[in-house]
């Protein structure tokens, strides 16, 4: 009997990370939490300590209780993801601040299970040599990437056709267009399916979310962009397809529950017997519905799949744009719609930057960020 592999929690007070704490419950005799952080939720934060009891613990922007050896600041994430007790680091942070901690971990060879999209949006073709170059590996952790891995086990590229992501469409999948732009913060947090944080439920709703997931897969799987599609599928039970050269098209299903990829990411390419996710019945679940993508009323999507086709920094400069303009949308300084304008603003005026190395891309990113607060009131 092997001891526990050490999993490094990076966002453990999330959604994510709270779902991976759940998954790690159930299999105490694979896995053990050595290390967790969290961005500012000190209270959660102490309670998963209490019942883990990790050999470090990290807080990037709250106050550690009084007498506590939690480390402080954005260096803690590498700092846990490099630690020598650690075998899998699980990347659930939001936004581009998972990026470095990805490449240390990458750096020190530990499997990476990464919920963190952005990571390979801001800089894919860094990490992707960091992953080739050391003794890392990476993992995706979002359904819809788990779900292609799955169908792609033991085939070779060449033998794929197309990618197929699926969107449930978001709250607004039936709004009118003039209904959308003027959606409230409320409206767009009320995400029909799945139970998410605010920033990725957001997403969820001007798809640029999907945006992000066209651009990973293109990285993860090698796919050129005009091979990958995304369809509105409101069950989400089908989380994506694999069309092969042949004809054939596979799909994974499964319960709209984060657990499962999760868990596969973990022990990926093995299957471990689990009972704590629903699953799936054919005929409960009734009749699944696909239909195309309203383009024109979700033009977040549209603009992060040309960012991914220009490259270079345009991907950061959308996923940094995208974050600055959501989190003021909930800050109340920007309606639904302005946020989709923002992002296009950003891109028409820094697309063009270098995007050769990670200084330039990091560079990128921050001066995206300030192109948006300085049009707030506009």
């Amino acid at each position: 009997m092997h001891d526990p592999l050490g999993v490094a929690l990076l966002g453990s007070t999330g959604s994510i990370g709270t779902s991976t704490l759940r998954v790690l419950s159930r299999h105490v005799e694979r896995f053990t939490a050595v290390a967790l952080t969290a961005n500012g939720n000190v209270e959660a934060l102490a309670e998963q300590v209490h019942a883990w009891s990790p050999s470090f613990v990290g807080v990037v922007s709250g106050t550690p209780p009084a007498g506590s050896n939690w480390r402080t600041g954005p260096e803690c994430l590498i700092e846990a993801a490099s630690r020598s007790d650690v075998d899998i680091v699980l990347n659930a942070v939001v936004g581009a601040a998972g990026l470095q901690a990805t490449l240390a971990a990458l750096g020190a060879g530990k499997r990476v299970a990464l919920a963190n999209k952005e990571t390979l949006v801001v800089a894919g073709p860094v990490v992707m040599a960091a992953a080739s170059n050391g003794k890392g590996s990476l993992v995706p952790v979002d359904s819809e990437h788990s779900a292609i891995l799955q169908c792609l086990a033991g085939r070779r590229p060449e033998e794929i056709r197309r990618l197929v992501i699926t969107a449930s469409g978001g709250p607004f999948r039936t709004w009118p267009s003039a209904r959308i732009a003027t959606a409230t913060v409320a409206d767009a947090l009320n995400h029909p399916t799945w139970r998410m944080g605010a920033k990725i439920t957001i997403d969820s709703a001007t798809l640029a979310n999907k945006a992000l997931e066209v651009i990973e897969a293109h990285y993860l799987f090698g796919v050129p962009y005009d091979r990958i599609d995304v369809v509105v599928h409101p069950q989400s039970i089908v989380h994506s397809f694999v069309e092969f050269t042949d004809g054939s098209t596979l799909a994974q299903l499964g319960v709209p529950s984060m657990e499962l990829p999760i868990l596969y990411a973990l022990t990926h390419p093995e299957r471990l017997p689990d009972e704590g996710v629903p699953r799936f019945d054919p005929v409960t679940a009734g009749s699944l519905d696909f239909e195309p993508v309203r383009h024109a009323d979700f033009p977040a999507l549209g603009l992060g799949i040309a960012a991914g086709r220009t490259g270079g920094a345009a991907p950061a400069v959308f996923n940094a744009a995208n974050e600055a303009a959501v989190a003021a949308f909930l800050a109340g300084q920007l309606t639904f719609g302005q946020i989709s304008e923002r992002i296009a603003g950003a891109l028409d005026d820094l697309s063009g930057r270098p995007g050769e190395t990670l200084e330039d891309l990091l560079a990128a990113d921050a001066e995206a960020r300030r192109h948006v607060k300085s049009r707030l009131l506009c």
